[in-house]
Order: C-alpha cells, then sequence, then structure tokens
C-alpha cells in the first residue's frame, strides 16, 4: 500500500491575521531570512512552519525540507525525562504535529511530511558536523538557546537554505545571566547582515486568544511597575 503524499495543493490557505503578520509575508517572498520576535500567542511558530512547508512543497523551489531546530530541555540535559532518545525528542514534536495538522486540517500530517522526507526535527544537542543543504530552517525557542548553540546553527546553513529565527528574547529558562545575554549579542550580528529581516511582534499581534492577550499586557505591565 502506497502512504499518502502531502503536496503543496494539499496545504490550506492561511492568509495573515495582523500587520506583523503581513511584513513576515512579504519578507518572506522577497527571499529574506527572518527573525520572529515577540509575545507569545503571536502565530511565530505557525506563520514559520507555514511559510517554510509552502517553499519546501513547491516542486519549482530549491528548498526540499522543513528542519526544525530547538533546544529539547531547558537545563539542557535530556537524561531527566523518560525512555530513549527518540521519545524524549518527541515530546517536544508535540506543537508542530498540532500545526501540521492545522495546516493540512489532517491529524498525521507530520507523521506523512516526516515519512516524505519533506520535515526534520533536529535537537541542538546533534547539530554538530551537520550541514542544512537545501532547506528551509526553521530555530524555535530561540531564547532558550546559548551564543554557542545559535552560533552552532547558524554555521550549519548550506547551500541553497533559508533561514528563520522565532522565539521571544524576554522570556528564557536560561539560568546563568551569561547565557541569557546570549541572544542579544547574536541579535546584534544579525542586525548588521545582509537579507535579514526582523519582525517584532507587539500585544497587538496576539491571535490565541483575547483572554491571552489581557494575560501577556496585564503580566507586561505589572513586570514594569505600571500597575500594582
Amino acid at each position: 500500500m502506497t502512504m499518502k503524499r502531502l503536496k503543496e495543493e494539499h496545504l490550506l490557505n492561511f492568509d495573515p491575521i495582523t500587520q506583523k503578520q503581513k511584513d513576515t509575508y512579504d519578507a518572506w517572498d522577497d527571499r529574506n531570512h527572518m527573525i520572529l520576535a515577540g509575545s507569545a500567542g503571536t502565530g511565530k511558530t505557525f506563520v514559520g512552519m507555514y511559510l517554510g512547508l509552502e517553499v519546501v512543497l513547491d516542486k519549482d523551489e530549491l528548498q526540499k525540507k522543513l528542519v526544525i531546530v530547538r533546544s529539547v530541555v531547558p537545563t539542557r540535559d535530556m537524561g531527566f525525562l523518560p525512555g530513549g532518545i527518540e521519545e524524549k525528542i518527541d515530546t517536544y514534536t508535540a506543537p508542530y504535529r498540532s500545526i501540521a495538522a492545522e495546516l493540512f486540517d489532517q491529524h498525521n500530517a507530520y507523521e506523512l511530511l516526516e515519512a516524505q522526507g519533506a520535515i526534520e526535527f533536529l535537537s541542538t544537542s546533534f547539530i554538530r558536523g551537520t550541514t542544512l543543504d537545501n532547506a528551509v530552517i526553521l530555530v524555535d525557542e530561540m531564547q532558550n538557546l546559548t551564543f554557542h548553540e545559535l552560533d552552532s546553527i547558524i554555521t550549519r546553513v548550506g547551500r541553497n537554505s533559508r533561514i528563520i529565527f522565532s522565539g521571544d528574547y524576554y522570556q528564557t529558562d536560561l539560568s546563568k545571566e551569561a547565557d541569557k545575554t546570549g541572544i542579544l549579542k547574536f541579535l546584534n550580528i544579525m542586525e548588521v547582515m545582509n537579507n535579514f529581516t526582523t519582525i517584532e511582534f507587539g500585544w497587538a499581534d496576539i491571535v490565541r486568544s483575547d483572554f491571552v492577550r489581557d494575560y501577556i499586557m496585564t503580566k507586561d505591565m505589572v513586570e514594569r511597575g505600571d500597575i500594582q
């Protein structure tokens, strides 16, 4: 029995909801690399996967695989999770499986994409020595990566590849101060590179729900001391 192959026409159409999402679409159409930064609930990962898969499934494009890269645990140590390496990594692919299911309106879309070689998940723990050619690379939760990890990832970018960084550099699970500031050092370098566009998402771009928008706005104002 032949496994169903997901193609470009199977990908549902998702128009941008906010102006910042539209800016992201436009910059991506201009062939730029991307940094999507800002609040949770703004659709950064969703948009990154959507735009990446749109390219990967287009037979006329050079990029043939979406590679999702992230740290698998905030502590940098996989040993705290039960099971083997594959089981541990599966815990962290759950959000991407959910997004893929929504993008194709098919519950097993991620598994089908994985089977046909159109999507791959990589932990930062195993990226050394890898060259990522002909790929769209989505680096998710970038705020939980040290400068060394970010540097390791970007130096893996090979021929005909495009890269998207996504995350909120104000929220991090890193504990050491030197590690926390690594993302800012990295972003300063990206700002002066060619063909990189940074999109900053704010409160107005939160699309998950009104409740989430209200919570994040209130939390930010309390943390700044604007309200008691």
